[in-house]
């Protein structure tokens, strides 16, 4: 079975090599010596990527199920560059596709029990689809809604009766002889009786029709709960199975289970993903690795955290933790030049330099109050939420900097927008400069490719943005819940079928430039690359930057003028 496939399976060979930038590291400690060991994903790696996102398109099976999928740039013993393509997990149902690589040594072994046990698992997946739809369950809920429905009618009723009486007591008591007022004080008070008997009769009846239907749905929830657990306790006895049959090699040569490498238990699927299954297979075949990449296709993820045709780096439960294993061994590549100083105050130290070509982070300004990074796109401003959201430019400051604890975001940008991005060393700065920002002080130029032809040239979008809880992180334009925004534009150029146009926006509300491009009662055409918007093409990223910032020093009052070149 043919896996290393040519270059020009993916990309024109006339793509340059040289000087192709890092955009993400793969990265673990090594168990042994504890160095850091890196594998990058570079500009030559996303373009084979890319390529094989091309090949993907052409045939539908590709988009049945959505899945990460993993190209690695390799080198051979004589000098040659192949590239090894890899899908995470199953591709329709099979471990085994012709071209692609194969999984980890081990799933063989247990073959017949993950079968066995697949097969099982099925069938209480069915068994608590077939539960769940009970027809006792809706029987229930229509006669529950129903004897509601007349309870609270008659409450209704009774409510105004009561009312009536209570009204009716203060007529009799100031007309009535005594003898009278009892008896009709009496004819009331049964009144009232009655009615408290018609309400029992009614919960009564309501009792007798609903318990015999709930004590069949109690009976099924147990049954239900009964499956889950079997079904747990199965998944985890066949994932215990499973990784200690699971062998994974490094370049050293080394070999271990998954169990040993993570003896604490790890997720379904570890060993399963693209990382692991590439740097095994060129582990074991001599191959040294260059430069990988990873990236989502098919139909976006449950929960909207993965969209098609995106980079993703290793996912924090199953791959980060064996990165430092996996690539023990690999010799490092020459380091890449580190990146130039676009302005500033203070040039690094060659210690310094080592830790800004690390992280990738070209500084634009510097000085002991603040600091602005040209964040590249792909990397957060800030941590996210979630484990697997740790990663971003704050992080590895705050990691890499004598004084990175200390540093407080001012500003974002978006994960896929490139651009300045500024930081504050204090507090002080820090509110100083978020006052700027709050008083529309800082002037902002954004430079964006736009996926079509704009016919005007110039002009402003105004329009009430608001984020749906229940969709996010997407963005809508809504007249009842939006805040107001404002953005003025400019077109820069026409480069056939697309527009390349200069963004100023006077508000800083979420997506706001991506919503004002896409929506059209803006400008009514996305941003070239911007898939949650609705761009179909295949680019390597957004083509959005954040090229200049202009505000007032808070402690030199003096104006800076930071700028970044648009990297597209």
């Amino acid at each position: 079975m043919v896996v290393l496939h040519e270059l020009s399976y993916f990309i024109n060979c006339d793509f340059a090599i040289a000087g192709s930038s890092c955009s993400y590291w793969y990265e673990g400690r090594c168990p042994q010596s504890g160095n850091r060991l890196k594998l990058p994903r570079t500009s030559m790696s996303e373009a084979i990527a890319h390529g094989l996102m091309q090949y993907l398109t052409k045939n539908d099976c590709y988009s049945r199920e959505g899945k990460m999928y993993g190209i690695l740039l390799v080198e051979l013993p004589n000098g040659e560059q192949r590239v090894l393509k890899a899908f995470s997990g199953l591709l329709n149902s099979c471990s085994v596709v012709e071209g692609w690589v194969p999984p980890i040594p081990g799933r063989d072994e247990v073959a017949f029990e993950e079968s066995r046990t697949l097969a099982e698992l099925n069938a209480i997946k069915q068994e608590i689809i077939t539960l769940k739809q009970l027809t006792e369950r809706q029987q229930y809920e229509i006669l529950y809604n129903d004897f509601e429905q007349q309870l609270q009618a008659m409450s209704d009723r009774h409510r105004h009766c009561k009312h009536q009486r209570q009204e009716k007591r203060q007529q009799i008591c100031n007309t009535l002889t005594p003898k009278a007022l009892t008896i009709a004080l009496e004819q009331l008070d049964e009144e009232s009786r009655q009615q408290g008997i018609e309400r029992r009769q009614l919960k009564r009846q309501q009792n007798a029709v609903l318990q015999p239907l709930q004590q069949v749905i109690a009976a099924t929830d147990a049954r239900i709960s009964e499956l889950k657990q079997r079904r747990k306790a199965l998944s985890r006895q066949l994932q215990a199975q499973m990784h200690a049959s699971y062998s994974l090699t490094n370049f050293s040569g080394r070999s271990q289970s998954l169990q040993e490498l993570m003896p604490g238990g790890s997720p379904t699927g570890t060993g399963d993903c693209c990382a692991p299954k590439l740097l095994h297979y060129a582990a074991t075949h001599n191959l040294k690795p260059l430069a990988m990449a990873e990236f989502w296709w098919g139909e976006s993820s449950v929960n909207q955290d993965k969209i098609p045709g995106k980079f993703y780096g290793a996912c924090a439960e199953r791959c980060q933790p064996l990165m430092g294993f996996l690539l023990s061994g690999l010799r490092p590549n020459p380091p890449a030049p580190f990146p130039a100083r676009e302005g500033g105050v203070r040039s690094p130290s060659p210690d310094r330099g080592e830790i800004w070509g690390e992280v990738t982070l070209p500084i634009i300004y510097e000085d002991e109050w603040l600091i602005a990074v040209n964040k590249p796109a792909g990397l957060l401003s800030v941590p996210g939420r979630y484990r697997d959201r740790q990663d971003s430019v704050l992080s590895r400051l705050r990691h890499l900097l004598p004084d990175g604890m200390a540093l407080i975001s001012v500003h974002r940008l978006d994960r896929e927008t490139s651009g300045i991005l500024l930081l504050a060393r204090a507090n002080q700065t820090h509110r100083q400069l978020s006052q700027q920002f709050q008083q529309r002080q800082i002037h902002k130029v954004y430079e964006a490719i736009l996926s079509g032809v704009l016919t005007v040239e110039q002009g402003k979008i105004e329009l009430p943005l608001w984020g749906d809880p229940e969709n996010r992180p997407y963005q809508k334009v809504d007249w009842q819940h939006g805040k107001p925004s404002l953005t003025h534009f400019q077109v820069m150029a026409r480069e056939g079928d697309y527009t390349r146009v200069e963004f100023t926006p006077l508000t800083g509300r979420t997506h706001q430039l991506r919503v004002h491009a896409a929506d059209a009662r803006g400008l009514g055409i996305t941003i070239l690359g911007d898939r949650l918007y609705g761009c179909c093409a295949v680019t390597s990223r957004l083509h959005l930057h954040a090229k200049e910032l202009r505000f007032e020093h808070p402690q030199l009052e003096k104006t800076l003028h930071l700028q970044a070149i648009t990297p597209f």
